[in-house]
């Protein structure tokens, strides 16, 4: 009798440590499946540089879009081996991302700081460019060359592209802060500080409306 007691102890331990390993196995898969990707554009300045460089800004009446053309941006442009800018910055903000040979993204996992979605389809992403590109017309751009103005479209160096959900990126067109911002309001304080060192490193200059609504998303930032 104890020998069965002993048996069926050890068959109750047994069973118990499968359990607890199977729901932290199911945890630890529920986190990563959970855990959105967390992939930031390089060089978002802190609060006090973006700051600094808003206020160094020149406030201008903005410029006409006449003559304006994206074909005078000219992007994706091949970055390394047979991938483009677009591909880079798929694989760049996106988690598990996986590429064919001609570096097309087959699979993986993006998440859109302006709204909070997450897809796992590229086709369901695009790569916004924080400061339009008709914004950077109207703002300077418009007397650029067009190799500054390829360089200012696919500028990997600056926070300037970003992959978010494809129909939030056509609904912001070429609107500036004074009239769209991220519907996802704890993004807006970062959305700012890229929008403003992009236009402060490219030397583009704001409207009056515009400041007024990056000063106002700037204050929202803890740091």
């Amino acid at each position: 009798m104890r020998m069965t007691r002993r048996i069926t102890q050890a068959s109750t331990r047994r069973h118990a440590a499968a359990t607890v390993a199977a729901a932290v196995t199911g945890a630890c898969l529920a986190l990563v499946a959970a855990g959105p990707a967390s992939a930031s554009p390089p060089g978002i300045p802190s609060k006090a540089t973006a700051q600094s460089q808003l206020n160094a800004l020149t406030v201008a009446s903005q410029g006409s879009t006449s003559g304006y053309s994206r074909d005078l941006f000219p992007h994706w442009i091949t970055v390394s081996g047979s991938c483009n800018t677009r591909e880079q910055v798929l694989k760049r903000d996106g988690t598990s991302v996986v590429v064919d040979s001609s570096c097309a993204a087959t699979s993986g996992r993006w998440y859109s700081p302006y709204d909070g979605a997450t897809w796992t389809a590229a086709s369901d992403v695009d790569i916004d460019h924080v400061v339009p590109l008709a914004e950077a017309w109207r703002s300077g751009a418009n007397s650029w060359t067009t190799s500054r103005r390829q360089s200012f479209a696919n500028d990997l160096t600056r926070p300037q592209l970003i992959a978010v959900t494809d129909n939030v990126n056509q609904s912001k067109g070429d609107q500036d802060p004074s009239t769209w911002q991220p519907s996802l309001s704890s993004y807006r304080c970062t959305y700012s500080k890229m929008w403003i060192t992009v236009k402060y490193n490219w030397s583009l200059t704001l409207q009056s409306s515009e400041k007024s609504a990056l000063q106002s998303m700037l204050n929202t930032c803890s740091s």
